[in-house]
């Protein structure tokens, strides 16, 4: 039986938020990257949540995923109707609780939401970089997240959460700046891509780089590469879904039809679905982003990074407390993954907690309200803070 709900009933909403900026590594202080490449200058969109308290212990830091934003909860208006993409978990009185805890979220380096990107403006030839813009890694967006939590005065970090990519964030913080980070909660994420996860982003980047109009990278200010985008979405989006859940969904029901057509219209109503979410995700991504930020995940390798090819030794450097989340129905990052990272952190030491969570809605449950989840997430954090 599946422990979601539709709606979560506990808790309110932060309620109206504003996203901020943070402009940093101006020339010639450029950031280093781990390409070798520097970059600057860069600034960082974000948003906070609650207040940090007197001792600066109840700060959290919260990584978005491939696709997502800093907006994690609230709404920029009295009269906007969608609230952050985790607004379900975070807020007053709920599992990430904003009474307490003082939330901090940030548009990725490289993404097209805030962050500077591939879409934005080079310094030196005032145009969009385009592919002019260099690789970067969850490495290196952890390292631009550092500089901004400094500004913000925060010297520790009581937790760091996050799925899919944004959990590779939450690993990589523990990795890299260990004696900063007291807990991470990793969801629905993994230590190193698998190939088949590897497959289908480079299916997904092909799909982009075949539009026509993506022109190389260099398509700003003309049209873009709208179909191969939104292609791309369409295939990943099967990849956050599930078996069952589009059996629930969809099965082989017809849209709008008695009969086939006969035609390459879209007769089912999964084939309407992956069309319809493909073309509202062109409205809001930047291709160029999707290529750098899929390149990044695939990069991820946290074995190879820290550990020379050893999840143990990697996890060695760890000084933080886990809890690792994962789901049943997710094959994108199978529960089998989050086991070999949960071992390793137990042969290195560490103390660390393990749930999966029976759901049927694939990769993407750990975005959709649940109880289980909610009431794990909450009673970890209230037991670090508790003994901190």
């Amino acid at each position: 039986m599946s422990e979601y709900i539709e709606h979560d009933s506990t808790g309110v909403s932060v309620g109206v938020v504003q996203k901020q900026t943070f402009t940093f590594a101006e020339p010639p202080d450029a950031m280093e990257l781990e390409s070798g490449a520097s970059l600057g200058p860069i600034t960082v969109a974000y948003e906070t949540y609650g207040a940090l308290n007197a001792a600066g212990t109840n700060a959290i830091l919260i990584c978005h995923a491939l696709t997502g934003d800093s907006h994690v909860a609230g709404y920029y208006s009295e009269a906007d109707t969608k609230p952050g993409w985790w607004d379900n978990m975070v807020g007053p009185g709920k599992g990430i609780d904003t009474d307490r805890y003082f939330v901090i979220c940030s548009n990725i380096l490289g993404s097209c939401m805030g962050t500077t990107g591939p879409c934005h403006i080079h310094p030196e030839t005032m145009d969009p970089y385009g592919l002019d813009f260099p690789v970067v890694t969850i490495g290196d967006m952890v390292k631009a997240q550092r500089v901004l939590l400094d500004h913000l005065g925060i010297r520790r970090l009581l937790s760091v959460i996050g799925g899919s990519v944004g959990g590779m964030q939450a690993l990589e913080w523990a990795m890299r700046y260990p004696e900063m980070v007291e807990s991470v909660i990793p969801l629905a994420t993994t230590t190193r891509h698998s190939a088949l996860a590897i497959a289908f982003n480079e299916v997904a980047r092909q799909a982009i780089m075949a539009d026509p109009h993506w022109a190389g990278g260099d398509y700003y200010g003309g049209e873009t590469p709208k179909l191969g985008l939104a292609l791309a979405r369409m295939i990943g989006h099967i990849t956050y879904l599930s078996d069952e859940s589009m059996r629930q969904k969809f099965g082989r029901n017809l849209q709008d039809k008695t009969d086939f057509s006969f035609n390459f219209d879209a007769d089912f109503q999964v084939e309407s679905y992956l069309r319809y979410q493909g073309a509202k995700f062109v409205e809001r991504f930047d291709a160029n982003s999707f290529l750098y930020i899929t390149k990044a995940a695939d990069y991820f390798d946290l074995e190879k990074q820290y550990g020379r090819g050893s999840a143990v030794k990697a996890f060695s450097r760890a000084q933080s407390r886990f809890l690792v989340i994962s789901f049943t129905s997710d094959w994108l990052y199978p529960t089998y993954q989050s086991r070999s990272m949960v071992q390793a952190m137990k042969k290195s030491g560490l103390d660390v907690s393990f749930c999966e969570i029976e759901a049927e809605w694939g990769h993407d449950a750990f975005l959709l309200p649940s109880m289980r989840l909610t009431t794990l997430i909450r009673s970890f954090l209230e037991r670090i803070f508790d003994e901190i």
